[in-house]
């Protein structure tokens, strides 16, 4: 049985979603939806109350704008639970290289995706998009973070590990903070065994370099997560094309170039990999580039 934990903005997508749900999941479940269609709360204070909520063993944290396509998905998380008693969260989407450098769930310069779900468009005009990647051909994949568009954990790691509501107060790094926080015990996957259509994009603004900055503090002990097995050599490109990416958001969102040099001088990690003095230049080179 699965309590499904939804922080709902739109009446019609909850409804949406909930017939869809009902159609789909195939065991008994409760849909926990909390309003917050004034963005009154962050997504972690929400997501914490559900838990408080929560009755059910299996716990569902979802977006109210997917549509899932899996019949019987209920029970296809239940098997996986019952089965694999060292996974402590799911989802569709992930990455198995998080980088030291402020980036999403993955890093860039070496494909380390994972994903099976169908991206419908909001804010670009284009068709939807069945994203797959599965390398290894398995039905779980092991990664160091997931999307949160769709996080599945159980009642026995969510009574440990809740949301960090007290740094992140937003809509932003909640699933890799819970991802990299769970998987310090538990494994984090991308299951192959659901399918999903998520009906809007992710945007990236100041508040989302704000919370990824914010994330990196606080994991800088523990960051990489290298689930992927990077060699030194590998370790190097994706962290010199990942920080490449993040100051081109920077630049695009007209954010202080210091954002950038102050995250290169405060950590030493840069110099390890011998990296600080081309990363310098490429910031000034990215900035001029971006008028």
């Amino acid at each position: 049985m699965i309590s499904i934990i939804i922080s709902s903005a739109n009446t019609e997508q909850l409804k949406q979603v909930t017939e869809n749900i009902a159609a789909t999941i195939g065991i008994p479940f409760e849909i926990i939806a909390i309003d917050n269609s004034k963005g009154q709360q962050g997504i972690c204070a929400v997501y914490n109350k559900g838990i408080a909520k929560a009755k059910y063993g299996i716990l569902c944290f979802m977006h109210e704008d997917v549509f899932i396509k899996t019949s019987n998905w209920g029970n296809i998380l239940k098997n996986i639970f019952d089965k694999n008693s060292d996974v402590g969260l799911l989802g569709v989407c992930g990455g198995s290289y998080k980088p030291y450098t402020p980036s999403s769930w993955g890093g860039l310069g070496l494909s380390n995706a994972y994903f099976n779900f169908i991206q419908t468009y909001k804010y670009k005009v284009r068709e939807p998009e069945f994203h797959y990647r599965n390398p290894d051909g398995v039905m779980l994949a092991p990664v160091a973070c997931v999307d949160g568009v769709w996080l599945v954990t159980t009642s026995k790691v969510a009574a440990k590990y809740k949301f960090d509501e007290d740094n992140f107060k937003g809509f932003h790094v909640y699933d890799l903070d819970y991802s990299i926080a769970v998987g310090q015990e538990y494994k984090v996957c991308v299951t192959y065994e659901v399918l999903l259509n998520h009906l809007s994009e992710g945007k990236f603004n100041a508040e989302w370099v704000e919370d990824t900055l914010k994330l990196h503090e606080k994991w800088k002990e523990i960051l990489p997560v290298n689930i992927a097995g990077y060699t030194f050599e590998q370790r190097r490109h994706v962290e010199k094309v990942s920080f490449r990416h993040f100051v081109m958001n920077l630049a695009k969102l007209k954010l202080p170039m210091r954002t950038a040099f102050n995250y290169l001088w405060n950590n030493k990690i840069y110099r390890e990999l011998g990296l600080f003095w081309k990363l310098q230049f490429d910031i000034f080179k990215i900035y001029a580039e971006q008028g």
